[in-house]
């Protein structure tokens, strides 16, 4: 039908049919079958060939307009196509833990809509866990999580997020510790249902300590509010306390009988979604650039 209705403007613009053909690279036989073939389509004749040219009948004049339209709405059709394959617009749904959505994803989303900002974005947050069922339902496009060894998704790496043990400005532990010296300290526990809660139990087992008062909160920042307070001492995401590390709020104590735990935080997809294309696969693209940065915010020796 495109190429008929384009047959059709093309002869009316052109005044005849040799010259439209012409213009539409076609032989004058094969445009004479598209306008054969449009006016059975629509039940009518629709132009009047007659010497020197050709004329539009009184259906033909009410039918050019709805095919002029029609053809501009294939163009604008392509346009929009065009700019969905190189992820100008369209739609990215993405999910986080809630550590990534209130310390990195902020950043990302920012970048992403300075350079896409025909693309919207959605997002859902949750423990690791609930989020990359959501990625296996394919209920959103990417998951920005801890990693899982599950042979339904793909991953790469974002970052490594890096534990730290944090304490108020004014704590008496020096700036390197071993972590049985801190053992009669008051420990502040977050997020029960998190891999960070589970992480700081092994340190505890492992430094054969067992601390005499556990305080168990439900998120990050009450945690950071009870140290700056001086009512316990903490191992919190490194990117977590950054800003008040920097402001004096707060102060990092190295370990120096250990290594600062690590965990990778990825970005997951279901292994059957297929390549990604449009605005999911420019997200992707950005993630990968951003990891040197988002390394950086992570590690407490960057």
């Amino acid at each position: 039908m495109h190429h008929q209705l384009e047959a059709l403007v093309e002869v009316v613009r052109r005044g005849s049919v040799t010259g439209a053909a012409q213009a539409l690279y076609v032989t004058q036989p094969a445009l004479t079958a598209r306008l054969n073939a449009l006016e059975r389509d629509v039940g009518t004749r629709l132009l009047v060939r007659r010497r020197g040219g050709v004329r539009l009948t009184e259906a033909g004049r009410a039918f050019l307009p709805y095919a002029e339209r029609a053809l501009q709405a294939m163009d604008e059709g392509r346009l929009v196509l065009g700019e969905l394959r190189r992820g100008m617009s369209g739609h990215v749904a993405v999910c986080a833990s809630p550590i990534v959505s209130t310390y990195a994803l902020p950043a990302i989303l920012n970048r992403f809509s300075q350079t896409h900002p025909g693309v919207q974005v959605s997002v859902r947050t949750g423990h690791s866990e609930e989020m990359i069922e959501v990625v296996k339902r394919e209920e959103v496009a990417v998951g920005l999580l801890r990693a899982f060894n599950d042979p339904e998704v793909e991953q790469f790496t974002l970052y490594e997020d890096e534990l730290v043990l944090v304490v108020h400005a004014h704590h008496r532990a020096g700036d390197v510790a071993r972590l049985a010296e801190l053992g009669r300290e008051q420990f502040v526990l977050f997020d029960r249902a998190s891999s960070y809660h589970e992480l700081t139990h092994a340190m505890f087992l492992d430094a054969g300590i067992a601390p005499p008062g556990v305080m168990e909160l439900d998120n990050v920042d009450s945690a950071k509010k009870m140290i700056e307070l001086g009512l316990g001492i903490a191992f919190l995401p490194h990117v977590a306390v950054a800003d008040e590390v920097r402001s004096g709020r707060l102060r990092i104590v190295e370990l120096a009988d250990r290594r600062p735990p690590r965990r990778p935080i990825v970005a997951v997809r279901r292994k059957e979604a297929g390549d990604p294309l449009g605005a999911t696969a420019a997200f992707l693209s950005l993630l990968r650039e951003m990891r040197p940065e988002l390394q950086a915010a992570a590690s407490a020796t960057a």
